[in-house]
């Protein structure tokens, strides 16, 4: 069955049609909700000061808040709070044996990480709020600077903050994908029509010339397959379950494998780089004025060669920092001796946590390096090839990885009814 007929199933599945017409009108409120502006804001002035901060961490925040931080919304804070809640506690279940227990009761322990979850989301998004009330007047677009502003400025971002993660649990539930990852897509992809009028624009002003444009489209595809190639990618290690005999009957024998991926962190490691990467880039837009800030700044600015080696070596360290975090040779090797598994020619126990950590190592490396290029690519596109547009980095990780995701739980849904999937030879599989 052709591609056009696999698509055309998705609507003739009741539930699955339900599904996705729930996604795409939670996403529409989502993207309407993207042009309410905060009150008491001069929304020229925020537009004209964030044209400056392109390239810093406020630029890098404004990318997970779909572009509603710059155009000062109701949604300017985004999922970013929620996100740093999440990231928050799966490092505090490697270092706190309480969250750490919760992570291994299973249902009930997820149900309770949720729910801290969701209040370290409040906590952060009162503080941000706060910050950025602040971080308004002083810019001095705020029409009415004082405590009244302020208030009403944290309640609006708060509740903004947590209608969004409510409308990503809904898709979740309810809809199709995960919901906090598609809303960071549209986000994302709400930018791509702009970049393509403005790339037709520099083709017909001849500021961009007809072969590199050429080879900027070829150029593109390769990434995009290389992208999916590693995404999709892993290293699987056979395990065999011994039989055991329980009364009468037999349970056990089965043959499985551990799945290690290429790219087991995603795109952490490199929101992770460019926090510390931009840091710099951020005190010079504060410290103007001073020649050694400026300096500074400067250096860890692309295409500078200071900033490619440093935010290479971050992402490679951070990949193999949050790769380390949520994925423990131990853990597996301890499950496995539980469950009576084992690896064929390996010992149970300390050896098979060597050596499940030793194939780790070798497999996250040539992923660390393709999240290195990945990243710095964009930068060296629009310096050397003036590309009048942001290709690669974190943004097209996420949109290539959420849009697999997506059409895994589809091709799902479609296999379980006995339609034929998306693939002819095969099957998609998803990167969790």
């Amino acid at each position: 069955m052709s591609i056009t007929g696999s698509y055309q199933n998705m609507f003739r599945i009741p539930e699955l049609k339900r599904r996705l017409l729930f996604t795409a009108m939670i996403l529409m409120v989502y993207r309407l909700g993207g042009h309410i502006t905060t009150p008491g804001i001069d929304l020229d002035a925020v537009r004209q000061f964030f044209e400056g901060q392109k390239g810093t961490l406020v630029g890098l925040y404004d990318l997970f808040a779909g572009g509603n931080l710059s155009q000062a919304t109701i949604f300017s804070l985004g999922i970013m709070p929620y996100i740093s809640a999440s990231i928050i506690l799966q490092l505090l279940q490697a270092v706190i044996p309480y969250f750490e227990k919760l992570a291994k009761e299973g249902e009930e322990g997820r149900k309770k990480i949720s729910q801290y979850t969701r209040m370290g989301t409040l906590g952060l998004a009162l503080v941000q709020s706060f910050g950025i009330s602040f971080a308004l007047e002083g810019m001095g677009v705020v029409q009415s600077p004082g405590l009244g502003f302020k208030l009403i400025t944290m309640l609006t971002l708060t509740t903004g903050t947590m209608f969004v993660m409510w409308l990503g649990e809904q898709i979740t539930e309810h809809g199709i994908g995960n919901g906090i990852s598609l809303i960071i897509f549209i986000g994302i992809i709400a930018h791509y029509p702009t970049d393509i009028l403005n790339t037709f624009q520099a083709l017909r002003t001849g500021s961009l010339p007809w072969f590199t444009a050429v080879f900027v489209v070829v150029f593109m595809v390769v990434i995009i397959a290389a992208i999916i190639a590693i995404t999709q990618g892993q290293r699987r290690i056979p395990v065999q379950y011994a039989k055991k005999i329980v009364g009468r009957r037999v349970y056990g024998g089965a043959n499985t494998h551990i799945p290690l991926r290429v790219n087991t962190a995603g795109v952490i490691p490199i929101i992770f780089a460019q926090s510390i990467i931009m840091f710099p880039g951020t005190l010079g837009a504060f410290f103007q004025e001073n020649a050694f800030m400026e300096a500074l700044s400067n250096m860890f600015r692309p295409p500078h060669p200071v900033y490619i080696v440093v935010y290479s070596a971050l992402i490679i360290l951070f990949t193999y920092f949050y790769t380390a975090v949520i994925l423990n040779p131990v853990d597996l090797a301890d499950n496995m001796k539980k469950n009576s598994g084992f690896i064929p020619g390996v010992r149970p126990g300390k050896k098979t946590a060597e050596y499940i950590d030793r194939i780790l190592t070798r497999v996250t490396l040539p992923g660390a390096f393709f999240l290195a290029a990945i990243a710095v690519l964009p930068d060296l596109m629009i310096k050397l090839l003036n590309v009048p547009f942001y290709f690669g980095g974190t943004g097209l990780l996420i949109v290539i990885g959420v849009g697999l995701d997506t059409l895994q739980q589809i091709e799902s849904h479609l296999v379980m009814r006995h339609y034929d999937g998306f693939m002819s030879k095969g099957k998609l599989r998803a990167r969790r």
